[in-house]
């Protein structure tokens, strides 16, 4: 083969390779099994809770100013969670949060690309098995009661407010780096914005049904006390509505020109 015919030939496998469907960004990576998908948002889940109840728990032991304690809890949870995305994206899509697999099965069932009905059924209940797993984990790791119900109360209205805008702020950010091809961001810019959120929502961002759940298993500095649950929930579910909303409003795909 010349050089001429060599040259021409990759000029052809390129031509052939990028015509080849190529899957969209955030859609869950191809011919992964299902179960190692759930076991990487179990596990994901786990440590995501056990970075934030932890982390939390030694800001306690190591300083009294509330300040410090918070700084020092948004700061491994910055880390931790962009670590965990970074590590388990490749695998499940790092979800850990049922409000982000249930946007994404929404935006799939109108057309879009994510999980199914059945991934569905399978990752939320990882996700809060995950998260149970993570409390009692971090509670061990400090020699805590395993399962000591949380006696924080977080009820009050400003801090659903805050729930739904920290949710809704979440989803606006994932669906919309999706929408903008810019997906390659996820592990830096998600954990950029729950770091952010700790600060400037006054519920210090959950943002995540699955790791409020969990957090109601440790009465420590993180925790939430069972009576707060459903009010959190609803909020998030509700902050995940309106980001899927902004999304449609912002993020308008392109039309051919008449």
């Amino acid at each position: 083969m010349t050089a001429t015919e060599a040259a021409e030939h990759d000029r052809t496998g390129e031509a052939a390779t990028a015509g080849e469907p190529q899957p969209a960004p955030g859609a869950t990576p191809p011919r992964t099994p299902l179960t190692s998908r759930a076991a990487a948002e179990l596990i994901g889940t786990a440590l995501l809770v056990a970075i934030v109840i932890g982390s939390g728990i030694q800001a306690t032991e190591l300083t009294r100013d509330v300040g410090i304690q918070l700084l020092a809890n948004s700061i491994a949870t910055v880390f931790g969670l962009g670590i965990l995305i970074l590590l388990l994206g490749p695998v499940s899509g790092a979800h850990f949060n049922p409000v982000v697999t249930l946007a994404e099965w929404w935006t799939a069932r109108r057309g879009g690309d994510g999980v199914t009905a059945r991934e569905v059924a399978v990752y939320v209940p990882a996700q809060i098995v995950g998260a149970i797993a993570g409390a009692v984990l971090a509670d061990a790791m400090f020699n805590k009661p395993l399962v000591e119900w949380s006696t924080h109360d977080r009820s009050a209205g400003h801090l659903l407010l805050g729930e739904v805008v920290a949710t809704a702020g979440l989803v606006l950010l994932i669906f919309g780096l999706a929408r903008t091809n810019q997906l390659r961001f996820a592990p830096v810019a998600v954990a950029s914005y729950i770091g952010a959120a700790y600060w400037f929502t006054s519920s210090t961002s959950f943002a995540n049904p699955a790791v409020t759940v969990g957090r109601t298993f440790s009465d420590t500095f993180a925790g939430i006390a069972p009576g707060s649950l459903l009010g959190f929930i609803g909020a998030q579910l509700v902050g995940g509505i309106v980001g899927l909303a902004l999304v449609a409003l912002i993020f308008v795909r392109g039309r051919s020109a008449a």
